[in-house]
């Protein structure tokens, strides 16, 4: 199917070159990406139609527990390459908006009881992407809920301890993590534009407290200078999950006892991405030391340093963060270039199930739940796909 697709596609593009050849006496050379662009606009759409057919009868997507989830599957529509759902809200797209609405705390968050970082930080960035002037009231509250999230663990106002700066789960007496603090990262960044005519009457960030929590999670020892610390050429640049902790493990120094922590590739993403949102630019040698961890260790295949385990996050995070930091291709440790969008988007492709929905084999963080894998897919296969 997919090959005579493909075929009647590449024969209407040469068919279209030589109509105006002769009419016009142009040679117009097609678009040699359109055959592919076509491919994976009908691999979005068989994604987002398995997620309209699968939304439950509240308006939730997955567990009505995790808003997230609903801010995510609103996000693959309004993300959609083809405009469809930009500004054209159909029944099933207002009840998702309704039950994150229902979700809204007195205190600011969009949660349902856990989970309060990571549940608001998402569902802000689906309340930004309808573009409705009448969310922005639940935007800016919801902002100032995850400043307030910001950790102070030591003396007030010292970047004292590692973890000064981030954000955890939900309180500000659990420790930080990449993860929350990428997705509050991300949140407030897309939502300056709410606050960038009121300078001073918002409460704002410690954005230097978190870049010290960020460069305390990557593997640099030029910017820091804990123990764990790995002095491998194979972990340079990269990051790890909280100081003194990564999902990649360790390695111990037989002679030493010195244990090193390892980088890996989803979180590694995370915090060059996390690193952008923070207003570093890309010169900056914590931004280029962990581009260059991502150059020398990419792959399409697995996370790196985690096999198959959170495939599904490492697609969406890689995507997300070369398409913020104006990456087109990335020089491999051989010194061969590789266009990671057409390589990312034919891997996406090939792994769709035959009912356009995702899995990972692997239930590592979740991601067996077909929801949430389908979500990270059809985030980096749309994103993927606009920079073709």
């Amino acid at each position: 199917m997919m090959n005579r697709l493909h075929g009647k596609l590449v024969g209407a593009v040469l068919a279209g070159a030589v109509f105006a050849a002769q009419g016009a006496a142009t040679l117009v050379v097609p678009d040699e990406n359109l055959s592919f662009k076509n491919e994976i606009q009908i691999g979005i759409q068989r994604g987002l139609n398995w997620l309209q057919q699968n939304q439950n009868s509240n308006g939730c997507w997955s567990m009505p527990e995790l808003p997230a989830m609903t801010a995510m599957s609103l996000l693959c529509f309004k993300g959609d390459p083809a405009g469809r759902f930009a500004k054209d809200e159909p029944a099933f797209i207002r009840r998702g908006y309704a039950f994150l609405l229902a979700n809204v705390k007195p205190d600011g968050g969009i949660y349902h009881s856990n989970y309060v970082t990571y549940n608001t930080a998402i569902s802000m960035l689906a309340l930004l992407a309808a573009n409705r002037a009448e969310y922005d009231p639940v935007i800016l509250k919801a902002r100032r809920f995850l400043v307030g999230l910001q950790s102070d663990f030591g003396e007030p106002g010292k970047m004292d301890t590692p973890f000064d700066g981030g954000i955890g789960y939900g309180s500000r007496y659990k420790h930080s993590d990449m993860g929350n603090t990428l997705a509050a990262l991300e949140a407030l960044y897309y939502s300056e534009r709410l606050v960038k005519d009121a300078p001073g009457k918002e409460p704002e960030l410690n954005y230097e407290a978190a870049i010290h929590f960020l460069q305390n999670c990557q593997n640099l020892p030029t910017h820091n200078k804990q123990d764990w610390v790995s002095e491998d050429a194979k972990d340079l640049g990269g990051f790890i999950y909280y100081p003194g902790h990564s999902m990649a493990g360790g390695v111990t120094n037989a002679a030493t006892g010195k244990v090193s922590l390892r980088s890996y590739g989803s979180i590694s993403y995370g915090g060059m991405l996390s690193y952008l949102y923070a207003h570093l630019k890309s010169e900056d040698p914590r931004v280029k030391a962990v581009l260059n961890w991502l150059n020398g260790n990419y792959t399409v295949e697995e996370n790196p340093g985690m096999g198959l385990e959170g495939r599904m996050f490492y697609y969406h995070t890689m995507a997300k963060a070369l398409s913020v930091a104006g990456v087109s291709e990335l020089t491999l440790k051989d010194g061969k270039k590789v266009a990671w969008r057409r390589d990312l988007a034919m891997k996406l492709l090939n792994l769709q199930q035959r009912d356009g929905s995702w899995v990972n084999e692997s239930n590592r963080w979740m991601e067996k739940d077909p929801v949430l894998a389908s979500t990270y897919c059809l985030m980096a296969l749309e994103m993927a796909a606009k920079g073709l």
